[in-house]
């Protein structure tokens, strides 16, 4: 299911124009005419990676189902700062009420979007991959991770429930690396694949010994991950993770691991400033 389609982003949608609008949109509603018709454009006001278009009209269609938007570039193209990027029209009430929400909501995406391409920029002509973690806020999951495929990025798990991920605090309760990997062996459906993270070299033998399926080298540094990349030799999958800031994923992408997953994708990417402008017909 694509997520524009999916019960969850309707339920986000309307919950975001009900806590905007309360009671109604005293301003508009004691100024423009209800039978008032006008459109509308909305243009990048710095370059940008589009991300979020079909939002547009499902903003407005959900305050005036004869509101409509119309995309005049594709979804995941990266445009200067002046262009044009949709068109709206409907109802004035209706294009002035909807217009923070639609803003809001496509503004963020092509933040996410624009982060996430220059991230994929800095790596590109590797074998390496950019991911992106589960650090969302609550009912946004599916539009980030969207977006980041949007900016060239891919995606980890979208759940709990979506593959097995063990970390510092399971190691913890099992006793070690191997031993928590091979519990999770005995126990998981064998078409889950097994990650574990390690923070020393000596966890990385210990994990490939075990068999794990990918190997998440947590906070290394970049001597370090070449030397994880040179033990396991191609044969399990490594995930470079920890302070991945654009400076430095580069050299890490060329120690030959296998993916970086970098959170400030989702929780820390700056809003694409995008604005919209309404003239009457």
């Amino acid at each position: 299911m694509h997520p524009f389609t999916h019960p969850a982003v309707a339920r986000l949608i309307a919950m975001a124009l009900e806590e905007d609008l309360g009671r109604g949109d005293v301003t508009t509603l004691a100024m423009i005419p209800p039978d008032r018709a006008a459109r509308g454009k909305i243009t990048a006001k710095v370059d940008l990676t589009v991300a979020g278009l079909p939002l547009v009209e499902q903003v407005l269609k959900a305050i005036d189902p004869a509101a409509g938007a119309h995309a005049l570039v594709a979804e995941s193209s990266t445009v200067k700062k002046g262009t044009v990027v949709a068109e709206v029209w409907g109802n004035a009430q209706s294009l002035l009420i909807a217009e923070r929400t639609l803003l809001n909501f496509l503004q963020h995406l092509s933040g996410v979007a624009t982060l996430t391409r220059r991230f994929v920029d800095a790596v590109a002509g590797t074998r390496c991959k950019i991911i992106v973690t589960r650090k969302t806020l609550a009912g946004f999951r599916l539009l980030d991770k969207y977006a980041v495929t949007q900016g060239g990025g891919t995606n980890h798990r979208m759940g709990l429930d979506d593959g097995i991920l063990i970390k510092d605090n399971h190691i913890a309760v099992c006793g070690g690396v191997g031993a928590a990997v091979r519990q999770a062996r005995s126990r998981a459906s064998a078409l889950l694949r097994i990650e574990v993270e390690c923070t020393t070299l000596a966890e990385v033998q210990e994990a490939f010994d075990a068999q794990a399926d990918i190997i998440l080298l947590d906070n290394m540094t970049t001597p370090q991950m070449s030397e994880a990349a040179h033990l396991v030799n191609g044969r399990v999958l490594l995930e470079a993770s920890g302070n991945m800031g654009l400076e430095r994923v580069r050299e890490v992408a060329e120690t030959g691991v296998d993916f970086i997953s970098v959170g400030a994708l989702t929780h820390s990417a700056p809003a694409a400033d995008l604005s919209m402008s309404i003239s009457c017909e």
